[in-house]
């Protein structure tokens, strides 16, 4: 594949503000809901959402073992962010079970409950940054355990909110909920 051709999960969670958000930068995207839909697609986000809901989903439509398959065969980018986040990297503690892409342990509502949801800025370090923009933690998960190859590139108050790994992107928060197209436009890039 040598044209970038960009989708969204669409089961469950931020689909439109991904979509929009890839729009923006410059893509035409579709939606994945079916196998079939991941054939020709570069680049996939999953959205924030339930991540035990998104992982019922993606077993109970064939794409629970197809999409970290890709990834690992090198044919597929992977954008997570928040539930989708906690899918990518690993946790052998806690439910739902995680596709183990990204060395990084994963614990879900680590921020809190829905009523302590806020946004906050966060300093760009790599990858879109340099520089600084808002982060939306909506029952955000937190990044317990970093590993040696993951490249950090965004912070909040010191602490890793967005990382990536090969062609792998976790990040906390909902870039997608801003006005700030930085991180989709870097994560087509790679």
């Amino acid at each position: 594949m040598s044209a970038v051709q960009a989708a969204v999960l669409a089961l469950q969670g931020s689909v439109e503000p991904h979509l929009r958000s890839l729009h923006a930068s410059g893509v035409d995207p579709s939606e994945v809901r079916k196998p079939e839909h991941l054939e020709e697609i570069s680049h996939l986000v999953i959205p924030g959402g339930e991540s035990t809901t998104l992982h019922h989903l993606l077993k109970l439509h064939g794409l629970d073992q197809l999409i970290p398959d890709r990834v690992r065969a090198g044919s597929l980018a992977l954008m997570g962010t928040c539930g989708g986040a906690i899918l990518m990297g690993k946790n052998p503690d806690q439910f739902p079970p995680r596709f183990e892409l990204i060395d990084v342990e994963v614990d879900r509502n680590a921020y809190g409950r829905q009523v302590h949801s806020f946004i906050g800025k966060v300093e760009w370090e790599s990858g879109p940054g340099p520089g600084s923009g808002e982060g939306v933690f909506i029952r955000a998960p937190r990044f317990s355990k970093i590993g040696d190859d993951v490249n950090i590139l965004a912070r909040k108050d010191g602490e890793a909110v967005a990382v990536q790994q090969d062609r792998c992107i976790a990040c906390c928060f909902h870039p997608e909920l801003t006005s700030d197209p930085r991180l989709h436009r870097w994560f087509l890039g790679i």
